[in-house]
């Protein structure tokens, strides 16, 4: 994950200059990497732009998604910002696993277990999630597991 914290002054005043020329996130997605060699996922893109606290102009219009990331079966299922992901690979123990980003940017892993109990282990020890977040992590479960993963 990438943070405001490592780059340095002159990358951040490069972010800022693309995000001025009208770059949109997939841009300056790929520009990190190709720039300064940073490999970053459009989440990562779109905390940045929100720690730097740019403005995109009309984002969307004409640009392709990103591609997906590698390790999951599916795209980022996002309502709001919260996002949830269903692992390639399923954590030992449980039946199904995944990662989850609330709207806040706290992140964490969740799990079903054979008895069909839920469980999360999330990043920050004691953090707990809002009851809207929860709300929305799991109708988007509920689709993944419904599509199969897709």
């Amino acid at each position: 994950m990438i943070s405001a914290s490592q780059l340095t002054a002159e990358q951040v005043e490069t972010i800022k200059g693309w995000a001025e020329a009208g770059e949109q996130m997939a841009g300056i997605q790929r520009r990190l990497g190709e720039e300064f060699g940073l490999s970053a996922t459009y989440m990562d893109t779109r905390f940045l732009i929100l720690d730097l606290g740019l403005e995109l102009q009309d984002e969307g219009a004409g640009e392709e998604p990103p591609e997906p990331e590698p390790e999951v079966v599916a795209d980022p299922a996002a309502t709001g910002a919260v996002s949830v992901l269903l692992d390639e690979i399923t954590k030992p123990g449980a039946v199904v696993s995944g990662r989850i980003t609330f709207s806040d940017g706290e992140r964490g892993l969740w799990w079903i277990d054979s008895t069909g109990r839920p469980g999360m282990d999330l990043d920050t020890a004691g953090y707990r999630p809002s009851e809207p977040d929860l709300m929305v992590f799991e109708t988007e479960l509920r689709r993944l597991l419904e599509q199969g993963g897709r």
